[in-house]
């Protein structure tokens, strides 16, 4: 289903009959889907503003895969570089547990109880705390509570609750906005004409650049590496991403010989005979096992090669300090 979903919502060529007996019923939930969301959003109340913080929210118009979490922990280490106490206001989606959680590097909850992101954000962001709840204006108060003084909204740029400073949206060039279609017909939470709202977009760069959306861009590589020598390697990927595909890429742009694949649902909660199966499967086609940040969160230490992300601006350092609130401090 994940497979068919990415060719119909990111076309690269004739998408068959299938796709198109799938479109008219398709058309009519996202229709729906579209009212319900307009209705939601004339509905919204005024929202709440935290006094003594800044608010700044990092989201996308699609639904996953563009790279937001990357980004989260750049713009995080970026501002404690300039002086800024951080915190993260997560929802924490695909977790067993609805209760609020706070996590840091030094203090990590367990992935059922916090989520893939949450943890490895704080994993990755000594010093930052991570607020995890589906109420993130309770959390943005905690935070402020705590003395920290930008909150990063992480996937906020649907919600209406909380005040922001500034909104940051992500788009992935290599898949752009997809189809263009909205959910399920295609991977769009908003129309395209939503990107009015943000105050900044952020490219990821892609070998092709697609043409400009936004008056203010900024265009950023998101670079992966490995933990694990990967030219010439035979690997058995296995994840539970957005788009599962940009993994194969990945690990195929550094050398790996892709043998093999195990996709699962984005947030997927691997069991232990799915985990037994895949390695199983790996030794017997004399393979790697290798996945993604994210994934290895939900999974026992050390039992796949991990590819990292790590993130490069190649310009729009100006626009990325204003929107955090460091004017005046433009060091790369």
């Amino acid at each position: 289903m994940r497979t068919w979903l990415e060719r119909l919502w990111y076309p690269r060529g004739d998408r068959g009959l299938t796709h198109a007996l799938a479109a008219p019923p398709l058309a009519l939930v996202s229709g729906a889907f579209s009212l319900v969301a307009s209705a939601r959003a004339a509905l919204a109340a005024a929202p709440t503003r935290i006094d003594g913080a800044r608010v700044v929210s990092v989201g996308n118009l699609t639904v996953g895969g563009a790279g937001k979490t990357p980004a989260v922990i750049f713009l995080a280490q970026l501002a404690q570089q300039h002086g800024k106490r951080v915190a993260v206001l997560t929802r924490g989606y695909g977790r067993s547990s609805t209760a609020a959680v706070e996590l840091e590097a030094s203090a990590l909850a367990p992935e059922p109880l916090a989520g893939d992101e949450p943890r490895l954000i704080a994993t990755r962001c000594p010093g930052v705390r991570v607020y995890v709840g589906a109420d993130r204006v309770a959390s943005a108060r905690a935070a402020r509570a705590a003395g920290f003084d930008l909150l990063l909204l992480d996937d906020g740029f649907q919600h209406r609750r909380l005040a922001r400073d500034a909104d940051l949206v992500l788009i992935d060039d290599a898949v752009g906005l997809g189809n263009g279609r909205r959910l399920p017909w295609g991977p769009l939470r908003e129309s395209a004409s939503a990107l009015a709202r943000a105050t900044l977009v952020w490219r990821r760069s892609a070998e092709t650049v697609g043409p400009p959306l936004h008056s203010n861009e900024l265009h950023a590589e998101h670079r992966v590496r490995s933990t694990f020598p990967l030219a010439g390697t035979p690997v058995l990927v296995i994840t539970g991403i957005a788009r599962p595909s940009s993994v194969v890429e990945s690990a195929a742009r550094l050398g790996a010989r892709v043998v093999a694949t195990r996709f699962f649902a984005d947030h997927h909660r691997f069991t232990a005979s799915e985990l037994a199966e895949a390695k199983a499967a790996a030794q017997a086609l004399d393979a790697t096992l290798l996945t993604t940040e994210k994934d290895a969160q939900r999974m026992p230490e050390g039992f796949a090669q991990t590819l990292i992300v790590d993130v490069v601006l190649r310009d729009g350092h100006a626009a990325l300090h204003a929107a955090l609130g460091l004017e005046g401090q433009h060091g790369a």
